[in-house]
């Protein structure tokens, strides 16, 4: 009875879904793209312009560059630089103060998905000021413009520069929910190489394949359009050819150009199409030890495909043949198992660790119900898990 209630509100709102007003940001891309952004800004008569980012990117002086251009635009800039990973809602709390006692006008996110989220919770708590983040929790609760958001990514991955949501940390509760609401895509999306080309190997692998599972749950899920799955085949096609080179040679600017096309094609995918099981269980271990979701679904990936079993062979056959893995003469069985040993193989070649470190047996029955309870009845998965499905890829995932 439950799987069928989670199967009809899926469907309902598969229903529903074209006949919203989606729109996508508008695209700055290519090498020093980010030049353009004080014109666009200055165009828009915003005088005042709060920047979210992190105290990493503000310390490798990323931003220099714009802050330069934005100055001689005579435009004021205001600088919350104390995102952390997985933004929690003091974070949000402490850059709404500074938007709000300096009059800004419109937000600039600098950096992963932790300071596009973290502007995102601004914006909405702008036009929502009588709403906690709290109340704005889950589907549809924003409903009003928010300012201008100029989404810039310093990493290739989360694809939040063209989504709907915002996922924030409760500290107090250990809790990562998403809000989401169509007002929260931003305005503008700068893909410019030029600023990820110093990324770390290990930020570029986890990032990459957190772009990966994006693209992977949209097209594996029950609510993809023709659209959608064109998204993740051209995003997973990319990355397979692209991500690994811009693992071992940073300094590859098409192949860090290719990343963010990337990731903002698996975002377009997703934001649409929604995610899964492995997107469930990595807010999970964000909330409660801080693991970077990028690293989180990467990790968690080829256990949830291998779990969901042979519903999934086709779809996975079809990605295996965009990522150029297999032989013609392959069934649609083995292209799909050669998909998933591929992503273990991606992992291992990238250092990234098979398992989750600091995992607390007592904590896991919790995750497994806050998991099963942000996957159903929203995301469109493959297979509904029961709470015994999910107890187990907790116990298989923990080192």
């Amino acid at each position: 009875m439950y799987n069928a209630y989670c199967r009809l509100y899926q469907k309902i709102f598969k229903l529903v879904s074209p006949f919203l007003p989606w729109r996508e940001p508008k695209l700055l891309e290519g090498a020093n793209s980010l030049d353009l952004l004080p014109d666009i800004i200055n165009e828009k008569e915003i005088s005042r312009i709060l920047i979210v980012t992190d105290s990493g990117i503000s310390s490798l002086g990323l931003m220099d560059g714009l802050l330069l251009k934005l100055q001689k635009k005579n435009i004021k800039i205001f600088i919350y630089d104390k995102t952390i990973p997985n933004p929690t809602i003091k974070n949000i709390e402490e850059a709404l103060d500074i938007y709000n006692k300096n009059n800004c006008q419109g937000i600039i996110a600098f950096g992963g998905g932790s300071p596009m989220d973290c502007a995102k919770g601004v914006g909405a708590r702008v036009v929502r000021p009588e709403k906690s983040i709290s109340q704005m929790k889950g589907q549809f609760k924003v409903r009003k413009e928010l300012p201008p958001i100029f989404a810039v990514p310093t990493t290739a991955g989360t694809g939040s520069e063209a989504t709907v949501a915002a996922v924030i940390t409760d500290s107090n509760s250990h809790e990562k929910y998403a809000i989401i609401d169509l007002c929260l895509i931003p305005h503008y999306a700068i893909l410019d190489p030029m600023i990820t080309i110093k990324l770390p190997p290990q930020i570029t692998a986890a990032t990459g394949m957190d772009a990966l599972t994006h693209a992977v749950e949209a097209y594996i899920g029950r609510s993809n359009t023709k659209e959608t799955r064109k998204f993740s085949t051209d995003a997973v096609r990319l990355i397979y050819n692209n991500l690994y080179e811009t693992y071992i040679n940073g300094e590859n600017l098409q192949a860090r150009a290719n990343m963010q096309k990337a990731a903002y094609l698996a975002g377009l995918a997703f934001t649409r199409a929604y995610v899964g099981n492995v997107h469930a269980i990595a807010h999970t271990l964000g909330g409660f030890y801080s693991v970077p979701h990028g690293l989180a679904n990467a990790i968690i990936l080829p256990y949830v495909l291998e779990q969901y079993g042979e519903g999934i062979f086709k779809p996975l056959a079809e990605l295996a043949e965009a990522a150029g893995i297999g032989d013609a003469e392959d069934s649609v069985e083995e292209k799909a198992m050669k998909f998933i040993r591929s992503i273990k193989s991606l992992n291992r070649k990238m250092d990234i660790p098979p398992k989750v470190s600091g995992i607390i047996n007592s904590d896991i029955p919790i995750m497994a119900d806050r998991a099963l309870k942000e996957a159903n009845p929203l995301y469109p998965v493959p297979k509904i898990f029961s709470r015994e499905d999910m107890l187990r890829l907790y116990e298989l995932i923990k080192d």
